[in-house]
C-alpha cells in the first residue's frame, strides 16, 4: 500500500499557505471585548453593572409603543418575510431619497444612490474592505473601533488619524488633517463622525465645511457616520452630510439602530453622494453593491418599518423627547465632575456617550482601588500587569464597583481615559453611576 510522504519544506502542523490575512492583528473592539474580562469578574462574585457599550433597550429603554405596534403589524405582512431588492426595499430608499432631496441647498440623490446593509458594521466592513489596499482613510483619534480596525485591516498597517482636542471640546484639529492629507498622498478620504462616538461633540458647520474643502482640493473623498444624527442637543441642530458636503464624492451612513432604538434589527445603509463628480468614486460605489448581491439582500421587516415609522407625524415628537432626556442627563454628567482636578469632561452635545480623560501625568502602576472580594482583588491584580494606565484604572474599577468601563486607549487614542455611557434609565442607578465614577477617580488618583 502506497505511503504518503510528508514534504520537509512543511514543517508538522504548520499550513503549506499562511491563510491569515494581513491585517487581521489590526482587528480590535474593546468594547466587546472587555466583556469577556467582566464575566469573568462576575462568575466570581462582583455584580456587573454594564457601561461599555451603547445599546438604549439593554439599558431599560422601551421604544415606543406605537412603533412595537408598527412592526407588530409588518409582521402579519408575507412580503416582509422574503427577499428585498439588493440595495433595499424600493418604496424605502424612494422616501429616504426625498427626505435628502428635501434638505434645503443640500445634494440631490435618487433612489439608486442608497444602499442597505445589515447594520452599520455590515457597511463599514463593506466600504473599507473593497478600497483598493493602498488607499487610506483618515480618521479621528479618538477613533470608534468599527472603523479604526476595519481601515487598519484592509490595509494591513495601523489606521491613519488626526486629533480630536480635548481642550477645544473634542474638535477636531483642522490644521492636523490638512497636514496629514499634504504629506500623505495615500490618503484617499476623511472619516467623521458627527455626534462623535466616543466623545459626544457635534461639530459646527463652518468645521465640516472646512475639512470638505480639504477634501475638495485634493481630490479625496468623505465618510461621514450618522448613526446619531438625530440625537443632538445644547441648541445644535441635527445637519446631515449632504447639507454642507457641496461637490465632494462622499458617503453618509445612516441606521434605525439608535433613532428608533433598535439595535437589534442590524438595519443601516449608505447615501452615495455626488457619485457622479468622479467617474473613480462611482466605480467604488458601484462595486459595494456588487458585494452586495453576493449576499442577495439585507434584512427586509425594518427597512419595510422605516416609511411608517419616519413618516408618521409622532416621530418628530419622539427624537424631541429623546433630545431633552439625553441633554438632561448630560448636564448630570457634568455636574458629577464638576471640581475634578484629575480628569478633563468636555459635556457630551450629541449621541449619548461620556468621554472622561485624565490629565497628563496623573495616573501611574502603582495607583489601585479597594476590593473586597480577595478572588476578584487576585484576578484584577493578575490582570493589570503590563497594561495601559487607564486599562488599569477600567480594570481596579471593575473589581472594586462592577461598573464597566471603555479605556479610552482602545479607541486608538494617546490620551488616557475612559468612555461610559448616558443610557441608564433608572435614575437613582444613573446617579449612583456617575456618583461612584466621581469617587472612585479621586480614591484611585489619591492612591
Amino acid at each position: 500500500m502506497a505511503v504518503a510522504h510528508k514534504t520537509s519544506a512543511t514543517p508538522e502542523g504548520t499550513m503549506r499557505r499562511n491563510i491569515v490575512h494581513v491585517g487581521a492583528g489590526n482587528l480590535s473592539y474593546e468594547i466587546r471585548e472587555i466583556v469577556a474580562t467582566a464575566r469573568e469578574i462576575r462568575s466570581i462574585g462582583q455584580e456587573i453593572t454594564w457601561e461599555n457599550i451603547g445599546d438604549p433597550v439593554e439599558k431599560g429603554e422601551n421604544p415606543p409603543a406605537w412603533i412595537r405596534e408598527i412592526v407588530r403589524e409588518l409582521v402579519e405582512d408575507p412580503s416582509s418575510w422574503g427577499y428585498c431588492d439588493t440595495a433595499g426595499v424600493e418604496a424605502t430608499r424612494e422616501f429616504l431619497a426625498e427626505q435628502v432631496n428635501v434638505r434645503p441647498g443640500g445634494v440631490r440623490i435618487t433612489p439608486n444612490d442608497i444602499m442597505f446593509f445589515n447594520g452599520l458594521g455590515d457597511a463599514v466592513a463593506k466600504v473599507y474592505g473593497f478600497l483598493r489596499r493602498e488607499a487610506r482613510v483618515l480618521g479621528p483619534s479618538p477613533a470608534y473601533s468599527t472603523h479604526s480596525s476595519a481601515e487598519a485591516a484592509h490595509s494591513g498597517y495601523n489606521h491613519v488619524t488626526y486629533n480630536l482636542d480635548p481642550y477645544n471640546n473634542w474638535m477636531p484639529d483642522v490644521e492636523d488633517i490638512r497636514n496629514k492629507v499634504r504629506y500623505n498622498d495615500s490618503i484617499a478620504g476623511i472619516l467623521l463622525l458627527s455626534p462623535d462616538n466616543p466623545t459626544g461633540a457635534v461639530y459646527p458647520r463652518e468645521i465640516l465645511e472646512e475639512i470638505a474643502a480639504i477634501a475638495r482640493e485634493n481630490h479625496l473623498f468623505m465618510i461621514a457616520d450618522e448613526i446619531y444624527a438625530h440625537i443632538v442637543y445644547n441648541g445644535n441642530p441635527r445637519m446631515h452630510m449632504s447639507e454642507w458636503i457641496g461637490d465632494v464624492p462622499a458617503l453618509a451612513m445612516r441606521g434605525i439602530s439608535k433613532e428608533y432604538p433598535w439595535p437589534g434589527s442590524r438595519c443601516g445603509w449608505i447615501e452615495v453622494l455626488n457619485r457622479d463628480k468622479d467617474a473613480n468614486f462611482a466605480t467604488y460605489a458601484n462595486s459595494l453593491l456588487a458585494a452586495k448581491r453576493l449576499e442577495v439582500s439585507s434584512t427586509t421587516l425594518p427597512q419595510m418599518s422605516i416609511p411608517l415609522v419616519m413618516g408618521d407625524p409622532r416621530y418628530k415628537d419622539h427624537l424631541d423627547t429623546r433630545e431633552e432626556t439625553f441633554a438632561a442627563r448630560a448636564q448630570e454628567a457634568a455636574d458629577a465632575f464638576e471640581g475634578c482636578d484629575a480628569v478633563i469632561v468636555n459635556k457630551p452635545s450629541g449621541a449619548f456617550y461620556l468621554t472622561v480623560m485624565f490629565k497628563e501625568g496623573v495616573l501611574n502602576n502603582k495607583q489601585s482601588l479597594p476590593i473586597e472580594n480577595p478572588r476578584v482583588r487576585e484576578r484584577i491584580e493578575n490582570l493589570v500587569h503590563n497594561v495601559p494606565p487607564d486599562k488599569r484604572f477600567v480594570y481596579y474599577l471593575m473589581g472594586s464597583t462592577g461598573i464597566v468601563v471603555v479605556p479610552l486607549s482602545g479607541f486608538h487614542c494617546k490620551h488616557e481615559g475612559f468612555r461610559a455611557t448616558l443610557l441608564e434609565s433608572d435614575d437613582a442607578k444613573r446617579a449612583w453611576i456617575l456618583k461612584t465614577l466621581r469617587e472612585s477617580i479621586d480614591a484611585y488618583v489619591g492612591s
